[in-house]
C-alpha cells in the first residue's frame, strides 16, 4: 500500500506542477472515483450503502 500511495502522490505532484491547481484537483477527484469503483468491484462496498436513507439506518439500530 505504501508503494501505491507513493505513486498516487507522485502523480498528484506532477499534475500540480505541470498542469496547475485545476489539473491537481482533476487528478485527485478521478483518483477518488477510481478508488470507490475498485472497492465496488472487489465487493468491499455495496451500491446501497451510498443511497441508504437516514430513517432506515435509524430503524436498524433499534
Amino acid at each position: 500500500m505504501a508503494v501505491i500511495g507513493l505513486a498516487v502522490g507522485m502523480a498528484l505532484g506532477f499534475a500540480g506542477w505541470f498542469g496547475g491547481f485545476g489539473a491537481f484537483l482533476l487528478v485527485a477527484a478521478l483518483g477518488v472515483v477510481g478508488y470507490v469503483a475498485g472497492k465496488f468491484l472487489d465487493g468491499d462496498i455495496e451500491p446501497g450503502e451510498f443511497f441508504r436513507t437516514r430513517d432506515r439506518d435509524r430503524d436498524r439500530r433499534r
